[in-house]
C-alpha cells in the first residue's frame, strides 16, 4: 500500500514538473531563435506585404530568397499595377532592378545589414536579440515579440510586434507601428522554408532581369512612354512644418515634360522634380553613388542631400540642402496626392 501511494505521489511531481518545464521562456526562445539563425543556410520565403499609409491600402506580394552567407534575392510585386521591383546582392554588389525600365542600379553597400528589415527573417531575430527591453509573450501557438525597430532614417516606426510559429520557428507575421501604435507595414508570411536549394545563377542580375520581363504584360521598348501623361503627386501636408507648396512649374525637355514643385515658407525648404522614366537598352547598368533605401512602395537611392525613386513609370527626386536625411524619407514616403495633369 505505502509503496503504491509512493508511487503515485511520485508520478504527480514528475508531472508536475513537466507542466512547468512546457512553455518556454522569452531567454530560451531567443536562444532557439539565435541558434537557428546561425545553423540555416538560407531560405525561400512568400509573403504578402500591406502598406497602410496614404488614402488606400496598398498590398504586394514578396518572394524572398536568401543563401548564407551574403547572397540575397527579394522580388517586390504589385500584381494591380503590373508592376515589380527587385534587389539582388551577390558577389559584385547589390543591385536594384527595375525590368519595366531595362534599368539595375548598382550599390556599393552592407544592405541589409544597416537597418531593419521586415521581410527577412534573420534581421527580425537580430532586431529580437538587440533589444533588452523585447516584450515576449506565448500564445496556443506562436510567440509574439514587440521590440524596437532599427531604421536609420525613419524614427516615425519606432516600434514592431513580431509573431514566430512555435513550432519552426519561421515567422508568421510583423506590424511595423507609429509611435501612436498604428501598424503602418504588416507582412503576412505565407510559406517559408528553411535551408532551400539554390540554381547557381539564382542570384545573377541578368537572369533575374530575363525571368521578370517575361512576366510583365508588355515588353518594354527604349525610348517609349515619355510623352504619355502622367498624376503630378505631391507629398501630405504637414510632414515638414509651417512648409507649404510655394511654386509649381513645367518644363519641356527633350523627353518629355518636367515638373518642378519648390516648397517652402519657413526656415526650411525642398524641391520635388518629376518625370516620365524612359525605358533604357537592354542590359543597362548605372553605378550610384548612395544607399539602397526602402520606401515601402519601392525602392529609392538615398545620397547626402536627396532621394530618388522611381513608381508607376515616373522618376521622382526631393532634394534638400536644409532638411536632414530623416525628414527627406518622410517627405519621399508620403508623395501620394494625386492631381492629374
Amino acid at each position: 500500500m505505502k509503496k503504491n501511494v509512493f508511487l503515485l505521489l511520485l508520478g504527480l511531481l514528475v508531472a508536475l514538473a513537466l507542466a512547468g518545464c512546457g512553455e518556454k521562456s522569452q531567454k530560451d526562445v531567443v536562444e532557439a531563435l539565435d541558434e537557428k539563425v546561425a545553423k540555416m543556410t538560407g531560405y525561400k520565403a512568400d509573403a504578402k506585404m500591406t502598406l497602410q499609409t496614404g488614402n488606400d491600402p496598398q498590398v504586394y506580394q514578396v518572394e524572398i530568397w536568401h543563401k548564407e552567407p551574403e547572397y540575397y534575392r527579394v522580388n517586390l510585386k504589385n500584381a494591380e499595377k503590373d508592376q515589380s521591383q527587385m534587389i539582388l546582392r551577390n558577389d559584385d554588389g547589390v543591385f536594384v532592378l527595375t525590368p519595366a525600365l531595362n534599368k539595375s542600379f548598382h550599390f556599393q553597400s552592407d544592405w541589409p545589414q544597416n537597418s531593419s528589415q521586415a521581410y527577412l527573417v534573420e534581421s527580425l531575430v537580430n532586431d529580437i536579440k538587440s533589444d533588452p527591453e523585447a516584450k515576449f509573450t506565448a500564445t496556443k501557438d506562436n510567440y509574439v515579440f514587440e521590440t524596437k525597430t532599427n531604421y536609420k532614417n525613419n524614427k516615425m516606426l519606432p516600434i514592431q510586434e513580431i509573431t514566430i510559429n512555435k513550432k519552426d520557428l519561421a515567422p508568421v507575421q510583423v506590424k511595423v507601428m507609429d509611435p501612436d501604435r498604428n501598424p503602418l507595414l504588416i507582412v503576412d508570411f505565407k510559406k517559408v522554408e528553411f535551408n532551400a536549394s539554390f540554381d547557381k545563377s539564382a542570384f545573377e542580375v541578368e537572369k533575374n532581369m530575363n525571368s521578370a520581363q517575361l512576366e510583365l504584360e508588355e515588353v518594354p521598348v527604349m525610348g517609349e512612354g515619355n510623352s504619355k501623361p502622367f498624376a503630378v503627386l505631391y507629398p501630405e501636408e504637414g510632414v515638414i512644418p509651417g512648409v507649404e507648396l510655394v511654386e509649381e512649374k513645367e518644363m519641356k525637355t527633350d523627353d518629355g515634360i518636367r515638373y518642378i514643385l519648390t516648397f517652402g515658407g519657413g526656415e526650411k525648404s525642398f524641391t520635388l522634380i518629376q518625370e516620365r522614366a524612359t525605358v533604357a537598352p537592354a542590359g543597362t547598368t548605372i553605378s550610384v553613388s548612395g544607399e539602397p533605401i526602402d520606401l515601402g512602395f519601392t525602392v529609392g537611392v538615398l545620397s547626402e542631400n536627396a532621394i530618388s525613386w522611381t513608381h508607376e513609370g515616373v522618376d521622382f527626386m526631393v532634394a534638400s540642402t536644409d532638411l536632414t536625411q530623416e525628414e527627406l524619407y518622410e517627405i519621399a514616403r508620403t508623395v501620394q496626392g494625386k492631381t492629374v495633369k
